[in-house]
């Protein structure tokens, strides 16, 4: 008996590892696919933006109050 019969062979590869590569690429892809969305909105955004976006507040409705308190 040598060292090669006692070793075990995969032909066409273990089908674990084959599982965990596609799965890796899966993930890969699909954080790719997050990431390149988010920039293309966050540009969109940038792209489409108002006048009265270039003020910190414009547009809130905020409650103030008129008058000398103490």
């Amino acid at each position: 008996m040598t060292a090669s019969d006692n070793t075990r062979t995969c032909d066409k590869g273990c089908p674990v590892f084959r599982y965990v590569g596609w799965t890796s690429v899966a993930v890969g892809v699909a954080a790719l696919g997050v990431y390149i969305g988010r920039e293309l909105r966050v540009r969109y955004k940038f792209n489409h933006r108002t006048p009265s976006d270039f003020y910190s507040h414009a547009g809130d409705e905020m409650q103030t109050e008129f008058g000398v308190g103490v």
